[in-house]
């Protein structure tokens, strides 16, 4: 289903920033160049970047510091001068030469006739466009105040930003912003994606991320290894066609257990979620207060609120959790659903309240095919931590939740990650108006059902998830970010399931 081949080329893989640093000489020697022209390409690739993102900028400010970052900066300044732009070229330390390769770009640029100022706010108040290239990604701990003021200006100025590399105050490998962050509208990153643009609260502050590799891509991927893959919408070959000879039941006995009282709206956005994915069939166990609220109108899904073990029987797959609460009701048909499960293999997506079930009892149950789909909150609860510290660490506590209940740990937000103890992945769609109730509930319908048809849960997962959150970009799109609600998705999923 994905495409291994293109999921193993560099434009789809990330590595941390040290890696590159480690690499990237190496690499360059081996592609017939070195470290001076990599910053020459690296400005240039900026400069380009800028000019075809942010058209008709003609005063461009470019911020620098003291490292790589400003002689990249420098590059860029110089070009945007060949081409005819105003250019103002501000640094922390304007009298600080600077040494090395960015040295001599400092030197290039006064050398032709370029002038180095301190920042103020009237220089931002002129600007058209901003340069980004304070801080790159050496940088680890919380930055000096010098620099924050810059930020704050910045990011309070309303100017479209290029960022060089990473964002400036950004933590290039976590994603996590050092006390202040600039919030780019384009960042153009090089040799290798960081894995911090890509999720979170990094992948907010880069805005629309631009790779270039500097002309070394293939000698550096044979040099690094990578330590996620980015997931895109085309890497998947879908489904394929159905059997002409097929029957409802060749495609999956979904169970959906969930709709406490007052909650039935819930497992009805999963359980047709599943329907519309291609479920062969869908019955829901739900609370007996909840049963018409979750068949009206659906007469497609089979409803039931007695005999749940009948059905854990009759499913091929299960999934757990939407509008389930915490109540007696909903712990006695959670254990049972989750000794059913790991007593028969049986596959199970466990969402919402199921979560919060589970880590209460977390060595009680290991079915050998969950999918666990926790935001970053439940994630917290799963492994005793605060809610801040997974977004902060995103990639790390996906793999630890993944690796505490032997499951594929789906780490909902933006830049969703998929890890499976081994391996991570991260999911380039979706926006911010799927941030909204219910939205969830149809991601775990779309993975019961990718189960139900026999994809295997690790396989599910990865298509689920980016089939859930494109079908978001696509309604996003068509009608906007507002206003969006969770069963605006159907249609859409339903649209992108069955694309070859």
């Amino acid at each position: 289903m994905l495409d291994t081949q293109l999921a193993s080329s560099l434009p789809y893989k990330l590595y941390r920033a040290d890696q590159v640093r480690e690499h990237e000489k190496n690499a360059a020697q081996q592609s017939g160049s070195n470290l001076s022209e990599l910053m020459q390409r690296a400005g240039k690739a900026v400069f380009r970047q800028a000019q075809l993102h942010i058209p008709n900028s003609d005063t461009f400010l470019i911020l620098v510091g003291q490292g790589n970052n400003a002689g990249d900066g420098y590059v860029a300044a110089l070009e945007a001068r060949k081409a005819g732009k105003q250019v103002v070229v501000c640094a922390v330390e304007p009298d600080r030469e600077l040494e090395g390769d960015a040295g001599d770009a400092q030197r290039a640029w006064r050398d032709a006739g370029g002038d180095i100022h301190s920042f103020t706010v009237a220089h931002l108040d002129q600007a058209d466009l901003v340069i980004d290239a304070l801080l790159g990604t050496g940088i680890n701990s919380s930055i000096r105040s010098e620099f924050a003021s810059i930020i704050d200006a910045i990011n309070g100025g309303q100017k479209p930003v290029v960022s060089v590399d990473v964002p400036s105050g950004l933590d290039a490998n976590s994603g996590q912003s050092l006390g202040r962050c600039v919030q780019a509208d384009v960042t153009v990153t090089f040799v290798g994606i960081k894995p911090g643009l890509t999720t979170g609260a990094g992948k907010q502050s880069c805005g629309k991320l631009i790779f270039e590799d500097l002309g070394i891509g293939k000698a550096f991927q044979q040099l690094a290894k990578s330590t996620a893959t980015f997931l895109d919408m085309h890497m998947f070959g879908g489904l394929g066609p159905r059997d002409v000879h097929s029957h409802k039941g060749t495609y999956g006995r979904l169970l959906c257990v969930g709709g406490n009282r007052g909650t039935a709206g819930a497992i009805r956005l999963s359980s047709e979620a599943a329907l519309r994915s291609g479920a062969g069939m869908v019955k829901v166990y739900t609370h007996e207060s909840s049963t018409i609220q979750v068949s009206a109108g659906r007469p497609e899904l089979m409803v039931t609120n007695h005999d749940l073990d009948a059905s854990l029987a009759w499913a091929s797959c299960v999934v757990i959790g939407p509008g389930l609460g915490q109540d007696p009701w909903a712990q006695e048909a959670f254990e049972a659903t989750l000794k059913h499960c790991q007593a028969h293999e049986k596959p199970v997506v466990v969402d919402a309240d199921a979560l919060n079930l589970l880590c209460q009892q977390s060595t009680a149950y290991t079915p050998t095919a969950m999918v666990l789909t926790p935001h970053a909150g439940e994630a917290g609860r799963l492994l005793g931590i605060p809610a801040d510290d997974v977004e902060n660490e995103r990639f790390n506590y996906a793999r630890q939740c993944a690796e505490r209940y032997h499951a594929t740990c789906v780490l909902k937000g933006a830049g969703t990650l998929i890890d499976d103890e081994r391996n991570t992945w991260v999911c380039r769609h979706g926006n911010p108006g799927m941030a909204t109730a219910g939205s969830g509930d149809v991601l775990s319908g779309i993975l019961g059902a990718l189960m139900a048809q026999g994809v295997p849960p690790v396989d599910a997962a990865l298509y689920g998830v980016t089939l859930h959150a494109k079908a978001g970009d696509d309604i996003a799109e068509l009608y906007g970010q507002r206003g969006m609600i969770a069963s605006d998705l159907f249609e859409a999923v339903r649209a992108l399931i069955n694309q070859r």
